[in-house]
Parts: structure tokens; C-alpha cells; sequence
């Protein structure tokens, strides 16, 4: 088990325990903990943004669960994967978060493959002093912006129906500057773009970091609650993705991402309500395949001048800032554009260009599955993954996996690997 303890200036502890990591949330007093999230509070004078309590709560609760997941390392433990976390974090409503602590880690054990157990400590002066007015934004809806093509999509689609989002991005190297352009092209002054400042870099995989997104989500719908209705937050995702259905034996449980997850969002559309935090999270793609976002997007002229520019790669930084065209994200992306008939120009290209001469191991494992929907079916492919949906939604559900492994199939023949 592994010890954190997540605390603000005004909850510094006491004595510091020698089989405990310690970290200072928003500020730096030059005690033991390592500082973390130094550049919020100048990010919310520079967006006029005055968070709700239970915003900024979760936002406390997410970048401490973001930092734990980067501190503690997989390979030390006895699988080489599944950790133990104790994390103890600083609020505000500390009662109102501790109700809800079973639900938490219930969500946190499905996200990240972990085992965590929560405590939270009641905070009673300002987690964040904050001195400025917030300034009200005209928009009536928050779009995520991570720079990929699902993103993007949903932005055009969103400004295209008439719509006025306000796009939330964080601000990841390689991506920053993608994220403004997909922006710009859509508007003026219609951006909030974070840097949550530097994280742990113990631990490679990044599991948690979806909470992150939709906490930045959160604090900037603040600033959209002059309507008093609840905020709407698009998750533009597309549902092959989102339901990442394990390819292999190697890829179940936490070796699976469930970043958009129908089970993860509606847990944690289930927290929100309970917290107080007033929105609503919506994934419109949720029926669709990535070749089919691609198709119908209401605006296939802009699409096409800034599609090409966007990132899907999972592996992007390990190939210093090129998409390497064999990781699943990639190779998605790449039957995407096959089926929507769009001719793959990715700027830089891929590493990793013709796929019949790869021996990626997520390649393989495409391959397999593909040759395996083929042989006995959907059905059998999916096994237990889609228990969770019943009637209608599972049909739904089944035919976008369906879809999605047509669309692969497609690729790899393309490329002659079947």
C-alpha cells in the first residue's frame, strides 16, 4: 500500500510520516511535499474564472488522483500492474465527498485498475485565494479540445448547428498549438487552454488522466452558470473508442482504457449530481464508429483543411512528436480515413507508413481480433464486455463494435496483412 496526502497551504500537516508521499495542491510554502498545480490560480485570473466549491473540489480530487497515478509505479508491484493507494486529500466539503467514498473508489478502481482507498479532510478557508471577479463567458455549451479528430469534429459539428462552445483543452506537449489553430477556425475568444503545471514522472501509463480533462471541464462550465440551467459538456468521442473492447487476453481489465467509458461517465455523471456540480456530460458519438464521425461531419470543407493536422497516436512523444500509424489509436484513425473515402495526408506522415512490413505487437493483436469477429462473430468477440447494457443500448453497442472491426478489417486488407 502506498501512502498520499494531497493538501493546500491552509491544511499543512502537522508532522510529515516517513512512509507517506506528500504533495502541496496550488501553492508552494517550501515544506517537505512537492508542489503541485502551481499555475491554477493565475489561470483563473487569466480566464476570470471564480470556481463553485464543489468545482473546485474535484478539481483538487482529480489532480491529486492524477499526480498519485504518476508517482507510484506499476512494475514494483506484485504483477507488474495492479497498485494499492491510500490517498488522502484536503476539501472543502469533506462530509459531502466522504458519503460519497465507496462510489469514488468503486470509479477509480475502474479507471485505473487500481485498488484505492479514499480519506478526506476538511478544509475551512479558501482552498485557492482568489481576489479577482469572474468574468461571465457568452457561450452556452464547454467542447473538448484535445487536438484529435473526434474532437474536432465535434467542434465543427457543434459551431455548425449553430451552437456557441466554449472548447477546454489541456495543454500537452505536441498538442498546444494544434488545439488553438482547431480554435481559432471556429471562432474568436472561444477557449480556455490549461497547463496544469509539472506531474510526477514515476510511472509511464497515464490511466487516470481522463478525470483531469473533465475537472478543468468543470471549473470552466462555472463561468457558463449565469443561464442557472446545467451546463452541457461534449465529449466528442467515438463509441468503438469508447468502449475499447479488449482485442486480446493481454488487454483486459486496466490494460484497457476506459477513459469515455459508458460505465465510467455515468459513474461519474452520478458523483457530479451528488456533489453539486452543475453539468452534464454528453458523448454524442456514442453510437458511431470513427469512419463514420469522419462522414458525417457538417462541414466536410473545413474538416478537410484541418483533419490531416490532428493527433490520434497514443504513442506520439515516445516518436518525438510523430504519429507512428501501428498503435491502436492510429490504426483507427487510419481505418477511419479509408472508410470515409479521405485520402490519409497527416502531416509528417506516420512512422511506420506500410503496415504489411510492421511488426507492432497492437498490429497483431488487430489482426487477431479481426480474424476472430470473422470465424465466430461479434458475439463472441465481445464476451462479457458489454454486460453492463441491456435491449436497445446493447444493440447499439454491438453494432458499433461491429462496425469498428469492419472498418479495421478493411485497413489490414488494404494493406494485404490478411
Amino acid at each position: 500500500m502506498t501512502k498520499i496526502k494531497c493538501f493546500t497551504h491552509n491544511a499543512i500537516p502537522a508532522c510529515f510520516d516517513e512512509d507517506t508521499q506528500y504533495y502541496e495542491l496550488f501553492s508552494n510554502t517550501e515544506n517537505r511535499a512537492s508542489p503541485i498545480g502551481l499555475p491554477f490560480p493565475s489561470e483563473f485570473r487569466r480566464f476570470g474564472i471564480v470556481p463553485t466549491i464543489p468545482a473546485l473540489d474535484f478539481l483538487a480530487f482529480a489532480l491529486s488522483v492524477v499526480t498519485s497515478d504518476k508517482s507510484v509505479s506499476r512494475a514494483a508491484t506484485a504483477d507488474g500492474w495492479t497498485r494499492m493507494i491510500e490517498l488522502t486529500v484536503s476539501l472543502h466539503e469533506a462530509d459531502a465527498w466522504t458519503a460519497q467514498k465507496n462510489k469514488l473508489e468503486k470509479l477509480l478502481r475502474y479507471l485505473t485498475g487500481d485498488f484505492w482507498t479514499l480519506s478526506f479532510l476538511p478544509v475551512d478557508s479558501p482552498l485557492i485565494e482568489l481576489r479577482h471577479k469572474g468574468v461571465p463567458q457568452n457561450n452556452d455549451s464547454i467542447c473538448l479540445l484535445s487536438g484529435g479528430v473526434d474532437s474536432l469534429v465535434g467542434a465543427i459539428d457543434l459551431v455548425s448547428e449553430g451552437i456557441s462552445p466554449l472548447f477546454v483543452s489541456q495543454i500537452v506537449r505536441g498538442d498546444a498549438l494544434r488545439q488553438k489553430q482547431f480554435a481559432d477556425a471556429l471562432g474568436t475568444s472561444n477557449q480556455f487552454q490549461w497547463s496544469i503545471g509539472k506531474l510526477p514522472r514515476i510511472e509511464g501509463s497515464t490511466r487516470a488522466r481522463s478525470i483531469m480533462f473533465f475537472a478543468l471541464a468543470a471549473v470552466s462550465a462555472c463561468m457558463l452558470h449565469e443561464r442557472k440551467e446545467r451546463v452541457k459538456i461534449v465529449v466528442p468521442e467515438n463509441g468503438f473508442i469508447s468502449l475499447n473492447t479488449p482485442l486480446d487476453n493481454n488487454r483486459i481489465g486496466s490494460l484497457s482504457t476506459k477513459t469515455t467509458h459508458p460505465i465510467y461517465m455515468t459513474m461519474l455523471q452520478e458523483i457530479w449530481d451528488v456533489l453539486g456540480i452543475n453539468a452534464e456530460l454528453a458523448l454524442p458519438y456514442k453510437h458511431k464508429t470513427k469512419g463514420e464521425v469522419l462522414k458525417e461531419c457538417r462541414n466536410q470543407t473545413l474538416l478537410k483543411q484541418l483533419v490531416f493536422n490532428s493527433n490520434s497516436c497514443g504513442k506520439y512523444q515516445r516518436h518525438k512528436l510523430q504519429q507512428c500509424g501501428v498503435c491502436v489509436p492510429c490504426l483507427v484513425r487510419r481505418a477511419a480515413f479509408l472508410e470515409a473515402g479521405l485520402r490519409d495526408n497527416t502531416v509528417e506522415g506516420y512512422v511506420y507508413e506500410n503496415l504489411k512490413y510492421s511488426d507492432s505487437h497492437d498490429l497483431a493483436a488487430v489482426a487477431i481480433a479481426v480474424k476472430q469477429v470473422g470465424l465466430q462473430g461479434v458475439e463472441r468477440f465481445v464476451k462479457s464486455s458489454l454486460s453492463f447494457a441491456n435491449g436497445d443500448e446493447r444493440k447499439e453497442l454491438l453494432n458499433v463494435v461491429s462496425k469498428g472491426m469492419a472498418e479495421l478489417s478493411n485497413l489490414l486488407r488494404n494493406y494485404k496483412v490478411l
